[in-house]
């Protein structure tokens, strides 16, 4: 069996790929492995892109803001989930990654370039009429990964995720890892 060093915990933010977070702490605690964490944001169409210096420059500092936001939507995710489970995730994280592009060959180029070990990722989407089926982004890092994925469902029933993750706070923000 292979040991489990680093852990890619890709995440769109949404309350499924906080409950998946518990199972990438689990794992790190369990193996002493570290976590990067990655969400990727998707391009803007090109339509609603322009060339001019000036809005390239207003472009870069939206970026900058919508990345520090991110990081710190993560890290107040990270502080719930360590008050339900008791484990410091400030410990296992040894990154937050936020990247422009393609959620699933993001999410493949990151596992190969930091060198992970598994991947953990949420899967929330719903069919026609609410049959269960993989989501795109989740079926393509299947078909894609050439590591282990670990694929999170959102539970059922009266399962208690009390994160809400739907709101941007500005919270002060702890550096976390090298990428911070």
């Amino acid at each position: 069996m292979i040991q489990i060093k680093t852990i890619l915990f890709a995440t769109d933010l949404s309350k499924n790929s906080a409950y998946a977070f518990y199972y990438a702490v689990h794992l790190a605690k369990r193996d002493e492995a570290k976590i990067i964490i990655l969400h990727v944001v998707e391009p803007l169409p090109r339509m609603l892109v322009s060339f001019e210096d000036f809005d390239h420059q207003v472009a870069k500092d939206r970026w900058e803001e919508t990345v520090k936001k991110f990081k710190e939507k993560i890290q107040d995710v990270s502080v719930k989930v360590d008050a339900r489970t008791g484990i410091s995730s400030v410990d296992l994280i040894s990154d937050i990654l936020i990247r422009p592009g393609l959620p699933a060959e993001e999410i493949l180029k990151v596992a190969g370039e930091e060198s992970c070990d598994v991947i953990v990722l949420g899967n929330h989407s719903k069919g026609f009429f609410g049959q269960k089926h993989l989501g795109s982004v989740s079926k393509s890092v299947l078909q894609g990964s050439q590591k282990p994925v670990f694929l999170v469902p959102l539970p059922t029933g009266d399962a208690e995720i009390e994160l809400d993750l739907n709101v941007m706070e500005s919270k002060p923000t702890q550096k976390r890892g090298n990428g911070s």
